[in-house]
């Protein structure tokens, strides 16, 4: 005989949904460490982090996890990376083909839903559809936080568009935002940094220098991925993603002795 579904109604479908994620939602209002932006070096990050006993919130403006790591480049789901990059796709069991010359590719799918698993098996947890719009700062003007609000709240015509945003607080903001470096661009806008943009692409010296340059920017943020490249003016490297996975592991290591830091001084 074909088993039969429990009995459950749509009331009891609404009360799980709404109670886990607020209740989700009011335990991440103060966290160590809050990333925004959910693409591969956010996850590393944020995994790796957890992995420590730390309490991580991604915030993704997208319904999804995993940003360009899904879809590769020129909308082929084939993803490269480039030795010694390989070692982080064995850890996470993702098969790979090698092109030679320490060149490897990947299926993007395969590849993205490994690591986003392996961060939720961390611990980590996610605020999809979510926006960043300003920074939490303290006297010293150091980043204690981060203010979101829906995304789809930029879609509203203006004359509706007053809808208050929340903050969260926390130990340690990353920004994980690619290209756009929403979080050092905030703080450009404020006068407390400067960006110097993207430069052309040049892969064999990019993935290098993005890792080499990963760290705190500010007190209290750390940049990771991408947003490094923007931060310095870095070449960009197009759909290989080695450095994104290495810089998230190396983002990792910075803040967790920053972290350890801060518990001293307290």
């Amino acid at each position: 005989m074909r088993e039969k579904f429990s009995v459950v109604g749509e009331k009891e479908v609404t009360r799980a949904i709404v109670g886990e994620f607020t209740s989700t939602f009011m335990d991440y209002v103060e966290s160590d460490c809050v990333i925004i932006g959910g693409g591969p070096s956010g996850l590393m990050a944020g995994r790796n982090l957890a992995r420590a006993g730390k309490k991580v919130l991604i915030v993704e403006r997208n319904n999804y996890i995993g940003g360009g790591f899904w879809i590769g480049g020129y909308l082929m789901n084939k993803v490269t990376v480039r030795a010694p990059a390989e070692r982080i796709l064995d850890e996470l069991g993702v098969p790979y083909k090698d092109m030679g010359q320490g060149l490897f590719v990947a299926d993007g799918p395969h590849a993205c839903s490994k690591l986003i698993a392996s961060a939720c098996d961390a611990g980590v947890k996610f605020a999809n559809m979510t926006i960043f719009d300003d920074v939490v700062l303290r006297e010293d003007s150091r980043v204690a936080g981060v203010v979101i609000n829906w995304t789809p709240i930029v879609s509203l015509p203006r004359e509706i568009t007053c809808v208050d945003p929340i903050a969260l607080e926390c130990s340690l903001v990353i920004d994980a935002t690619g290209h756009d470096a929403w979080v050092v661009s905030k703080l450009q806008e404020r006068g407390l940094l400067k960006t110097k943009g993207f430069g052309a692409m040049w892969v064999e010296r990019s993935e290098d220098l993005v890792v080499e340059h990963t760290g705190e920017v500010h007190p209290g943020l750390l940049v990771i991925g991408m947003a490094v490249s923007t931060m310095y003016g870095l070449p960009r490297m197009g759909p290989t993603f080695g450095a994104m996975l290495v810089s998230g592991e190396v983002g990792a290591e910075i803040a967790l002795e920053k972290l350890r830091e801060s518990a001293k001084v307290s």
